[in-house]
């Protein structure tokens, strides 16, 4: 099995990589100590982190096989990891940058969400497909959903499990912006001075 996730430094920008094309990328427990331990080694140069993720996949959330594994003794402890995590993330002094590059579930989208900005490729798409699962993320996509997009546009992602085009999100205000390669916009325009 590769790496589930790269580390690349540029200048004082630090991209987070998550590298399980053939699965979707999932954010597997091994994946999330693996983000958490990346955190910790974070140094006050860094100015910026962006993840992103590798051909159609930005990420596609929690690990199946460990949901099926969750039990009404261990589920509290399994939402409790990837909100410690993606408050970390949201609470980061750095600018943080979700760079959106292909399907973006479940877990994932709480992710992007934590994150300051969401840039995301024309051929994106997010959901939030818990329901269809008879699950709803515990990683603190309920309450950071809403407040982005408003509640009418969350219910509707949480209750139908919908996929949500790129185009759509620009529209929502789920994402900000929309590039060709969200990675490389970001990369040239901090190369360029400007931040957007």
């Amino acid at each position: 099995m590769s790496n589930p996730i790269f580390v690349e430094k540029f200048e004082k920008i630090l991209v987070i990589r998550f590298n399980r094309p053939e699965k979707r990328n999932p954010l597997s427990i091994p994946v999330l100590e693996q983000l958490d331990h990346t955190l910790d080694e974070l140094s006050n140069e860094t100015g910026a982190v962006i993840f992103t993720g590798t051909d159609d996949a930005f990420a596609s959330g929690a690990d199946l096989r460990e949901i099926a594994e969750v039990t009404g003794e261990n589920a509290k402890e399994f939402a409790l990891r990837g909100q410690h995590l993606l408050g970390r993330i949201a609470g980061l002094p750095q600018t943080t940058i979700a760079a959106i590059n292909g399907y973006c579930f479940g877990g994932a989208l709480d992710l992007a969400l934590a994150c300051n900005r969401r840039i995301a490729s024309p051929n994106a798409t997010f959901s939030h497909p818990g329901v269809s699962l008879g699950i709803i993320t515990g990683w603190g996509g309920t309450q950071r959903l809403p407040h982005l997009v408003g509640q009418t546009n969350a219910l509707e992602m949480f209750f139908t499990t919908e996929r949500v085009t790129a185009a759509r999100a620009l529209r929502m205000g789920l994402i900000d912006k929309i590039a060709l390669d969200p990675l490389a916009e970001f990369l040239a325009n901090v190369q360029d001075g400007h931040s957007s």
